[in-house]
């Protein structure tokens, strides 16, 4: 359920704009957990994965898939200066989010009132 949370979020991201995968984590609702994103990127078909980078506008991919990457975001008209994206010009703004000061959480157990441990005496 986070992955396909993250994967919609992603999918918010235009041609032509960009997002750190720490800020793509907080607009999904999930603060602090940038790995997810790159979790949720692994294997998806069809998102706009060259779109989300590391802060501040690193490619954080190595080799031939960070060329690409970088090919990519040019063909869009993405500017770089001094070998990262041009942040200031180019960051996508996430509309704030409902929720946006409660921290979701997966898989919560409810909390049961007045239940107690019993020890050996009772």
């Amino acid at each position: 359920m986070m992955l396909a949370i993250i994967r919609d979020t992603i999918r918010l991201i235009p041609k032509g704009k960009v997002s750190s995968y720490g800020e793509v984590a907080r607009a999904a609702g999930f603060p602090g957990r940038a790995r997810q994103v790159v979790w949720a990127l692994r294997n998806a078909r069809g998102l706009p994965w060259h779109r989300v980078l590391g802060a501040g506008g690193k490619i954080m991919l190595p080799g031939e898939n960070g060329l690409e990457q970088r090919m990519r975001l040019e063909t869009e008209g993405i500017t770089f200066r001094s070998g990262r994206v041009w942040m200031e010009k180019h960051e996508f703004q996430f509309a704030p989010a409902a929720k946006a000061t409660k921290k979701r959480t997966l898989n919560a157990k409810p909390q049961r009132a007045g239940r107690r441990k019993r020890t050996k005496s009772e």
